[in-house]
């Protein structure tokens, strides 16, 4: 399974915004779009969606910017990839003009469903918390003080 851009972008702001301990300013969108190599134009739909879904905060004017809230923090890997690539099946038996001859008696939907159940199981342990923890946190704080390569 591959998640789409939207989803890899989303986590790459998600956890951006989560390595910081409130001690700094808050980041603008094109902050953020240029510390994750992401063009703004897709960040800020990025962030409209994280927005939508409780996962960051948005300020505007003097002292405003991005930030991750709480539940944001303790959100759960497999639910944030769940409601970023929606419940559609991996593929797509009914779709048009030409549907799936097979779609009927084929059993390979099903066993494609289960396994994009599973994957997402797989991240529903994971906290956003524990993707900015020990080992990938250094290489998070750099992003804060220096452009990408």
């Amino acid at each position: 399974m591959r998640m789409t851009k939207f989803t890899d972008l989303a986590l790459r702001v998600t956890m951006r915004l989560a390595v910081t301990d409130g001690a700094e300013e808050l980041p603008t969108s094109k902050e953020v779009a240029a510390s994750v190599a992401a063009p703004y134009t897709h960040v800020a739909k990025v962030v409209s969606r994280l927005q939508h879904l409780g996962v960051l905060e948005t300020r505007r004017g003097r002292g405003g910017g991005l930030e991750i809230t709480g539940a944001g923090r303790d959100a759960s890997v497999g639910w944030l990839v769940r409601q970023l690539e929606g419940a559609d099946d991996v593929v797509g038996c009914d779709d048009e003009p030409l549907p799936c001859p097979l779609r009927g008696a084929c059993r390979l939907r099903a066993a494609l469903r289960d396994a994009q159940e599973a994957f997402y199981s797989s991240l529903d342990p994971l906290t956003v918390r524990d993707l900015v923890g020990d080992s990938s946190r250094p290489v998070l704080l750099q992003l804060l003080t220096s452009p990408p390569a």
